[in-house]
């Protein structure tokens, strides 16, 4: 039997700016070739769901800003949607349509920074300044909202924190109109671009089935094939009033379920919100967004899971109601948790340099994987 000379254990985090927060990696490596991987978390926990038996219903929104905190309105939405399943109350249209238009901003939102970041993983640093100065624009439609720009506390239980603002609409049809080139110019820049692709393309390949079975969500899992988004197959809010499309990874560039394609899926989601948001800003009818608002939120006794379709995957919240106006219990399915759990088998067998393109592609936030 052949001796093994060069088996080594390396370290990787928490601090390094490469693992997308504070998350450890122990690498087993056999030279440069990998092993075995596993993450370390914990870093970043917060106690959210302890902490949620402990506020009210409506206490708790801003908390789970904090979970995936580059998606907080998408926090907001699932959670408000779960309790307002427990009250069993009707959401004004004017509600529903302003939900919508802000989940999607902020899919686009979250997509910019891991499509960014990514290209920084990578080596290329010139799209992320172009992807954060896009980001930008959407953050200021969002503060002058709720006037918040990361954490935002605006979907609440029943309704919203305020009205849009009288120059929403008008700011929004302009964001779209000047964002669809950005598109294309980061295809120009990074998509295509050949260095970038001989980094992701064959490299970190998930397949269908793979995926299914780690209970992987979101662009990931349709990264891998499979057309899975909730809005299109179990639609929550109003989304089975919109014509878009479900983005799949076709292995154009290497193979299906490469990190490529975990690329390209977000950017192609990117146009599909564009054209959520033009078909729902023109349609939101007049309302109070307070009018559901109920004084106080204290839902009978019961159990409800409400999944939403977030930037990273499939948000689960499960609730179980004592009848108080305080949650009994509040347990999370956060995707970024999920989708990390298949980093090993992702990594097997690829170099140590590639692990960095691996990560990225999985789209992780500290705050979601530790809560």
């Amino acid at each position: 039997m052949a001796l093994k000379t060069e088996e080594i254990v390396l370290n990787m985090g928490p601090q390094h700016p490469s693992t997308h927060g504070v998350l450890r990696l122990v690498v087993e490596l056999e030279g440069e070739l990998i092993v075995n991987v596993k993450p370390h978390i914990g870093y970043l926990h917060r106690c959210f769901e302890k902490h949620a038996e402990a506020m009210t219903y409506p206490q708790v929104i801003p908390y789970t800003d904090r979970l995936d905190y580059l998606a907080s309105m998408s926090n907001n939405l699932g959670y408000a949607i779960a309790v307002e399943k427990l009250l069993k109350i009707e959401i004004p249209e004017r509600v529903e349509y302003i939900r919508v238009l802000m989940a999607e901003l902020q899919r686009i939102a979250s997509h910019l920074v891991a499509l960014g970041t990514y290209g920084v993983d990578i080596g290329a640093f010139t799209p992320f300044l172009y992807c954060f100065r896009d980001r930008e624009k959407i953050l200021t439609l969002f503060e002058m909202t709720c006037g918040a720009r990361l954490l935002y506390n605006y979907i609440w239980v029943g309704g919203l924190s305020h009205d849009i603002h009288p120059d929403f609409q008008r700011m929004t049809k302009e964001f779209v109109e000047y964002f669809r080139p950005k598109i294309v110019e980061l295809n120009e820049l990074l998509s295509f671009n050949k260095i970038f692709i001989e980094r992701t393309a064959n490299i970190g390949i998930l397949p269908v089935e793979t995926a299914v079975n780690y209970g992987v969500t979101g662009p990931m899992l349709r990264a891998s094939g499979l057309k899975w988004d909730l809005r299109k197959n179990d639609p929550y809010s109003i989304y089975d009033r919109f014509d878009f499309d479900i983005q799949v990874g076709k292995g154009e560039m290497g193979t299906v379920g490469d990190s490529w394609d975990r690329y390209f899926v977000r950017v192609q989601e990117m146009e599909e919100s564009l054209k959520i948001i033009e078909q729902a800003i023109d349609q939101i009818p007049e309302g109070d967004v307070h009018a559901a608002v109920p004084r106080r939120v204290k839902p009978p006794k019961g159990t409800v899971y409400s999944r939403t379709e977030n930037p990273k995957g499939e948000l689960g919240y499960f609730i179980i109601s004592d009848g108080s106006v305080n949650p009994a219990r509040v347990k999370v399915r956060g995707p970024s948790f999920v989708n990390l759990s298949v980093l090993a088998e992702l990594s097997k067998g690829h170099l140590v340099a590639d692990l960095i393109a691996i990560l990225g592609s999985t789209d992780i936030v500290l705050g979601e994987v530790d809560r």
